[in-house]
Parts: structure tokens; C-alpha cells; sequence
């Protein structure tokens, strides 16, 4: 099948990667003409696990292009996707500009029937807006169908070429068959394809992730809980997520969520239903805890060290929001490493892929180290704020040489308390016992 994918950000690239890969042929389309060149070349803008190496195969073997040629990419396909974004806005709500001067393109270049597919994440009714912008440019026939991405970060490819379920949000069969067809290979596995109206695919991605987002916030503040009465989390996420009505996942306790997923769609449906006369009281406090949790870590350390920070160095472990990732939007790192900068603290970092973000948001104020152990020598304390697997076993005795006392402050529970302690450390984990060393 032909197929457009406009926008090549995280969602626009794997989207297009993955269905070139099942054999389609696919072009991506963006306005950003370095960002093109660069994928031409091989070159890919954002780090996430096995992409590069599918892009490559793909290009190489012609079922994948990219072009800056919006009329090239419409007239090439039957399908279409709208895979741009869709960025908070002030109030909380979605900017669509971008999907309105896309369809408005889009109508512009049709010269014939075409699938035109949401993948972006927009709020209820987008569909009927799409519609009424490309009918107003085109007299060709055309459907709108909605496909939200249910893609994780760092595990991107595995979740689009093995998805839990497809969603189709659609008026006419005839656009949901064509829009099936282009899922059936990743589906071969019983996985089934939901097909729905467009209103109800819309929300489907919004309570999903709302409902993921509430499960962390929900586990904060009862890991926050146990700190106060003496209880572990670790054992108490155990109790709960063997519930067969509940299960594990999303119930590690830290310093709350962040990305581009789980912010912007908890506050675009509470926006979406202050306009519905609505108040979600339950999701705004979601958001509330999530935010308080992120200053979690830092006011372990200021309790600490007795208020006293100026004149400190802290190593810092960990900045993008999510292992496998370099993606450092609403990552808690970035809160802390701004108060620690505000208390007259020096700050050395590292992470595994996320340095040149981290670049681009702090510039020289915080000194980048490639290797890990080279952000802790000579600081005060290490703080942890993303789970990478190379965090979970460092040589504890090199850590303890290379600080000025051994202290850690670990926002993403790597290691057990009491070993810490036996290792002659002060460690304050989230929701767990802390150890204060010789205290």
C-alpha cells in the first residue's frame, strides 16, 4: 500500500519506519529541510532503540523516502497520516496548528480519494475540524479516520510491529477496511483491531493515558505515606499489584511521570471538560501530586544537609524522563537540577543519551561527563533521577572513594536500603526506609 506520513517527530518516524517495514511503500513528509537531509543520510534526530538500523534497511531497499514535498507525499498515497504536534498550550488545551495547516495542505494537493488518518493525539472532536478544513479545499472524496499511537517511549518498535490492540475511529467502512489492511501484519498474533467512531478512538487515547498517569500518582502518594508511618513500598506495590484486578505495572513509586505523553493529555482532558461544563477534580489532582513528587528528591537533600547547599557539588545520575530515551520533556531532573543551581550548587551530570538535550536546556551552568563515575568525583552527593539498567550495578566502592561522603539520594528506588547501609552509606530512597550512615 501507498502510504504519507506527515511529520517526522517521534510518533511520524516510527509510524512510517514500521509500515515501510511490513512492506508498504512510504513517504514522509516534513517542513523541516535539515531534519530531512539528515534522515536521507541516515541520520536519525532522536534516540530510540532499534530505529536507526530499520530506517537504514528501509531507505536502502526503497520502501521508505523522506521529502519536504507535500503535493510529492499526497499524490503518492491512498493513506495519508497526520502524525504532527500537537504542543500544550497556556490554558492546559492542545495547539492544533499544525494539523489545521496540514489539512488545509492536504485538500490543497488531493487529486483523488484518500484515507486521511489522525495520528497525532488531538482532543475530542478534532475529526470534525480535519473534515470541515479539508472539505473546504478539495472537491475530491476523502474519510477521516483516527489511529491514536500507544507507543512507549524506549520500546517504540516492539509496541507498533506487536501491538496490544489497534484503535480505528471511523464513519465509513470502507475507510476502516483500508485502514485494517494497513495493520493486519501486526496483528497475525490475535492482537485485535477496535473499530469505532471517531469521537470514542479520540478518547480512548486520553483516558487511556490519564489512567496510567493516576496509577503513578496514586503510588507517590502512598509511597509518600509509607515514608511517614515507617512502611516500604517495595512491599506494599507487591500486596497491591498481585491483585489480579490490578496488576504491577505503572505502580513503581518515584519522582512522578514526564515526556510528552502523560502532562500534556492529563491537562488536555481536564480542558476538555472545564469546556464541557465539567470539573475533573480527580485528574487535576493527578497532576498536582505528579508535579509535587518532582520536588521530592530535592527536598530530601536540603533536609539533609540542613538547608545548607551553597558551595555544594551534587553528581547527578540520569536526566531524560524514562530510560531508553534522550527525551527531557517534564523530566524531574530538570526541576532539580534548576533548585540545586538556585541554592549556589554545583552540578555535574551524565546520562547515557540525553547529554545534548540536557545541553541545549542548561548550556555550560552544569558540567556533562560521559562516563558516570566521572560526575561524582569530588561531590557532595549522587542523586538518581532515571532508571537506567547501567545505574542498577555500579562498583559501590569506586562511588564511595569518589564522593566527599558517601551519600545518594535515589529517586528511582535502584537499590535495597539495608545494602546500602551495610555498604556504609546515607541513602534516601522514595517510599522506602531511608539509612543514615553512623547516624
Amino acid at each position: 500500500m501507498r502510504v504519507c506520513v506527515v511529520g517526522t517527530g517521534y510518533v511520524g518516524l516510527v509510524a512510517g519506519t514500521c509500515f515501510a517495514e511490513s512492506g508498504n511503500d512510504v513517504i514522509c513528509i516534513d517542513v523541516d529541510e535539515a531534519k530531512i537531509e539528515a534522515l536521507r543520510q541516515g541520520r536519525v534526530p532522536i534516540y530510540e532503540p532499534g530505529l536507526e538500523e530499520l530506517i537504514k534497511r528501509n531507505v536502502e531497499e526503497g520502501r521508505l523516502a523522506f521529502s519536504t514535498d507535500m503535493a510529492t507525499g499526497i499524490r503518492h498515497a491512498l493513506v495519508v497520516f497526520i502524525a504532527v504536534g500537537t504542543p500544550q498550550a497556556d490554558d492546559g488545551s492542545s495547539d492544533l496548528t499544525a494539523v489545521r495547516k496540514v489539512a488545509q495542505e492536504i485538500g490543497q494537493c488531493m487529486d483523488g480519494y484518500r484515507v486521511i488518518v489522525i495520528k497525532s493525539t488531538v482532543p475530542i472532536g478534532t475529526h470534525k475540524m480535519v473534515k470541515q478544513i479539508i472539505s473546504e479545499n478539495t472537491t475530491h472524496q476523502f474519510d477521516v479516520v483516527n489511529n491514536p499511537e500507544f507507543m512507549k517511549e524506549g520500546a517504540a518498535i516492539e509496541d507498533f510491529l506487536k501491538p496490544d490492540r489497534v484503535v480505528v475511529g471511523c464513519a465509513d467502512d470502507r475507510a476502516g477496511e483500508i485502514v485494517k489492511d494497513l495493520y493486519s501484519p501486526f496483528c497475525r498474533g490475535g492482537a485485535p483491531i477496535l473499530v469505532m467512531d471517531n469521537a470514542s478512538a479520540e478518547m480512548t487515547k486520553y483516558a487511556a493515558n490519564s489512567l496510567l498517569a493516576t496509577r503513578i500518582s496514586f503510588v507517590n502518594d502512598v509511597a509518600n505515606l509509607c515514608e511517614a508511618v515507617g512502611a516500604d513500598i517495595a512491599h506494599v506495590r507487591q500486596g497491591v499489584g498481585l491483585d489480579k484486578r490490578l496488576g504491577m505495572s505503572f505502580l513503581y513509586a518515584g519522582l512522578g511521570y514526564g515526556g510528552s505523553c502523560f502532562p500534556k493529555d492529563v491537562r488536555s482532558i481536564i480542558h476538555t471538560a472545564n469546556q464541557n461544563g465539567l470539573d475533573f477534580e480527580l485528574l487535576k489532582a493527578v497532576d498536582e501530586t505528579n508535579n509535587r513528587q518532582k520536588e521530592r528528591l530535592f527536598a530530601k537533600i536540603k533536609n539533609y544537609f540542613n538547608g545548607s547547599l551553597e558551595g555544594r557539588t551534587f553528581g547527578v545520575w540520569g536526566l531524560a524522563f524514562k530510560p531508553r530515551t534522550d527525551d527531557m520533556r517534564e523530566a524531574p531532573a530538570i526541576g532539580l537540577i534548576e533548585e540545586l543551581l538556585s541554592h549556589g550548587c554545583t552540578v555535574k551530570v551524565h546520562d547515557p543519551e540525553a547529554m545534548e538535550v540536557a545541553r541545549a536546556i542548561f548550556g555550560d551552568r552544569i558540567s556533562y561527563h560521559q562516563r558516570s563515575y566521572d560526575a561524582l568525583e569530588g561531590a557532595d552527593a549522587l542523586a538518581v533521577c532515571t532508571e537506567w539498567n547501567e545505574f542498577r550495578r555500579p562498583d559501590f566502592d569506586r562511588v564511595r572513594t569518589l564522593l566527599k561522603e558517601p551519600v545518594v539520594f535515589d529517586g528511582r528506588n535502584l537499590w535495597e536500603p539495608s545494602q546500602m547501609g551495610d555498604m556504609g552509606f546515607s541513602y534516601f530512597p522514595i517510599g522506602r526506609p531511608s539509612v543514615k550512615h553512623n547516624a
